[in-house]
């Protein structure tokens, strides 16, 4: 058992109240599904792809744009582990009865969220590099941390916090091309 800080305590608990609201909801097994399918495009597999086709298509910001999402991830993979294994946050089902998953996550712990992580290192680099999809990028970032919630994985914090981390990396990331 994990002995959490106060700080922790009280979000979690805030955190609950909002997932004991949003999965009580009667449509809360439909959304799953949805909320299945987006998950899975924040797996990893689709943003090598994209990298990739970025990479062919645009010789010269394509592969500025690689570089620095290779420096962002290196960044950001770490730096979730990291902090996972630190705070060690339990998932929501985990620590509340009234709580389920609809997917088993990958890990023990939920604080941050690494897809939402990811995603955020994606859309902010796409925003840099290709400003004209800014919006679709930032919007399916955002739809990749709401469907792990919806999942039951992670609380609202812990995607607040992956977006955060995701978004410092890529900023990071970009310095260096």
């Amino acid at each position: 058992m994990t002995i959490q800080r106060p700080s922790i305590q009280r979000m979690t608990a805030a955190d609950t109240r909002a997932m004991c609201w949003l999965l009580a909801q009667p449509r809360a097994a439909s959304r799953a599904r949805m909320a299945r399918a987006i998950s899975r495009f924040g797996d990893g597999p689709f943003y090598a792809a994209l990298v990739a086709v970025l990479w062919l298509v645009d010789p010269t910001d394509g592969t500025r744009f690689a570089l620095a999402a290779a420096v962002a991830y290196g960044l950001e993979v770490p730096a979730f582990m990291v902090l996972k294994n630190l705070i060690k946050r339990p998932r929501p089902a985990d620590s509340e009865m009234a709580l389920c998953a609809f997917i088993k996550p990958a890990g023990r712990f939920s604080f941050p969220s690494g897809h939402t992580a990811a995603a955020f290192v994606m859309a902010t680099l796409l925003g840099i590099f290709y400003p004209v999809v800014a919006t679709l990028a930032l919007a399916f970032a955002l739809l990749v941390g709401l469907s792990r919630v919806l999942l039951g994985v992670h609380y609202p914090s812990d995607i607040a916090a992956g977006a955060l981390l995701g978004s410092s990396c890529a900023m990071i990331g970009s310095l260096f091309v």
